[in-house]
């Protein structure tokens, strides 16, 4: 049995629902609002020590197969995950790789995924601002160091509203802030 969880992870009309700005994780922001990039992010492979204790660490990419892997659910897609080589034996710097994985939950939401792994569901892949503090505190653990994941979800943090010809001053002030709160981006 899979269980997909669906808890609406759909972009809002930002004028149209009296928004004055959003924060999104995107490949791009629309180009109709204007936009600020706040900081990079990237995707880690996370588990915790107890799944991995009754399971195993998995070693290369093709061990993924061999385990329940907790899946972002995209309707219609067939859930892969991409990963790109950093380093390492037997593997070309820059190589790409698409993994099938299966597993018995997904969801729409990195968190609902991060709370699946912290449970000891399976392996989640998961973006680093979702899965951060439980690496800090030992409760999730990277997994395939020479890989990293690409491709499942944005690159870049945005500030993001509508255009209009004059920006709100709480608007600057806030965007102000966040850019300098997160110019390192997330640590791991």
């Amino acid at each position: 049995m899979r269980i997909e969880l669906d808890l609406s992870d759909r972009l809002v009309p930002l004028a149209q629902e009296g928004f004055d700005l959003a924060i999104r994780h995107c490949p791009a922001p629309p180009d109709s609002h204007v936009a600020w990039a706040l900081c990079a992010t990237r995707a880690w492979l996370v588990a915790s020590r107890a799944y991995l204790r009754r399971r195993g660490t998995p070693q290369v990419p093709a061990d993924l197969a061999q385990h329940d892997c907790l899946s972002y659910f995209r309707a219609g897609d067939t859930p892969a995950w991409q990963l790109q080589a950093l380093a390492g034996e037997g593997q070309i710097l820059g190589q790409k790789l698409a993994v099938p994985v299966t597993g018995s939950f997904a969801a729409n939401n990195s968190e609902a995924l991060r709370e699946a792994a912290l449970a000891g569901l399976g392996i989640a892949l998961l973006p680093d601002f979702s899965a951060l503090a439980a690496l800090r505190s030992d409760k999730l653990v990277k997994l395939l160091p020479n890989w990293q994941p690409v491709g499942s979800f944005g690159e870049q943090i945005y500030a993001v509203r509508p255009y209009s010809p004059q920006v709100p001053r709480a608007v600057q002030a806030l965007v102000a802030y966040l850019r300098d709160a997160l110019a390192g981006g997330f640590e791991g």
